[in-house]
């Protein structure tokens, strides 16, 4: 998860006061994505298995943030 700025080929979703742009196609790819604010930080998850490439607690339902 990082910022960034919209792109032709990104949908928009809008929850409360937060916007979430996604590549249509990782969207694709990953669907479905859930994003979640925990007291570590954002936790997102997806159909994506990211094994431990950003750490050894990260992956498909790892807080990486």
């Amino acid at each position: 998860m990082t910022l960034d700025e919209l792109k032709e080929n990104d949908l928009v979703y809008e929850f409360g006061n937060f916007k979430y742009i996604v590549d249509k196609e990782f969207m694709e790819q990953a669907k479905p994505i859930k994003v979640d604010f925990t007291p570590m930080g954002f936790k997102v998850t997806s159909s994506i298995d990211l094994g431990a490439g950003c750490g050894s607690s990260c992956g498909s339902e790892g807080a990486c943030g």
